[in-house]
């Protein structure tokens, strides 16, 4: 799926959360994957390309990320990220699915799972926001300038100027060369589109808050939904004794996968280290 077709696919789902963005590709279960910041669906464009013959594949847009439509008074933390799943599921009236997270998604995806396991098939994360490990200390900056409303400003400041970008994403990405114009547009375009999308990602990092994982740390550990984790090592976010820490909580886990020269993003860059292990953990798990 390239830009263009991502934008063809696109579709809103009213949900009383906002409209929100999403694209499908594929048939059979429900795999729903969730993007981190400053981010949205089109990061999963080739874990999706490698599962569309197993699993309907849906990738929405976070509240105040991507084309997603909400309110500047609405509220976008974690804990009201995942309660939009559960409206978006309703909404289309998908009762489980397979849920697949990255980043800050991951997160949403834990809160989500903590509040709704009997919507759950199975469980993937990969590195992303867990427990107390959030936000890092690495992204302080960022958060500051969003409270100065100039963060959206800064990210499109990047959009022509390829080295550069290259240069600032390569604290996320082993091969920042994936972030083309095309693609980081993708991605910006719609964060600076308007003053309310720029407010409401500020309002994004703004949100930051770690009691929000903190507090759902009991029904983890009550979580026997198979669960996969996979986790690059080269994270300079979120560490491995953070997947170890997954492992250690929630019963469900089957397995943590590690992945060599892997950082944060790396279901973009390095997409078939999850295709692999995933594709197998969702045949197994069928």
């Amino acid at each position: 799926m390239n830009a263009a077709e991502f934008h063809a696919r696109r579709r809103h789902v009213a949900t009383a959360s906002g409209r929100i963005a999403c694209v499908e590709q594929g048939e059979g279960p429900v795999a729903l994957f969730i993007h981190g910041v400053p981010l949205n669906g089109f990061h999963w464009r080739h874990v999706i390309e490698g599962l569309k013959d197993v699993r309907r594949c849906i990738a929405l847009d976070l509240m105040g990320l991507g084309y997603t439509e909400v309110g500047t008074a609405h509220d976008v933390s974690f804990t009201a990220q995942a309660t939009m799943v559960a409206r978006f599921l309703d909404a289309l009236d998908i009762a489980q699915v397979d849920l697949v997270a990255n980043d800050s998604g991951g997160a949403v995806a834990q809160i989500f799972a903590a509040h709704h396991p009997h919507r759950l098939r199975t469980l993937t994360l990969t590195n992303c926001d867990v427990h107390d490990n959030w936000p890092p200390a690495a992204i302080a900056p960022q958060i500051e300038a969003a409270r100065r409303g100039v963060l959206a400003d800064g990210f499109a400041a990047f959009r022509d100027d390829a080295a550069a970008r290259q240069a600032r994403f390569a604290r996320a990405y082993a091969d920042p060369g994936v972030l083309t114009d095309e693609v980081f547009r993708t991605y910006i375009d719609p964060l600076v589109a308007s003053a309310r999308s720029r407010d409401n990602f500020h309002r994004y990092w703004l949100a930051f808050d770690n009691r929000q994982t903190v507090a759902v740390e009991p029904q983890l550990r009550e979580l026997h939904v198979p669960t996969l984790v996979v986790w690059g090592l080269d994270d300079i976010f979120f560490g491995i004794e953070w997947a170890r820490w997954l492992e250690r909580t929630i019963p469900g886990v089957r397995k943590v996968v590690e992945v060599p020269g892997a950082k944060l993003f790396f279901p973009e860059d390095r997409p078939q280290a999850l295709i692999e292990p995933l594709r197998s953990f969702l045949t197994a798990s069928t």
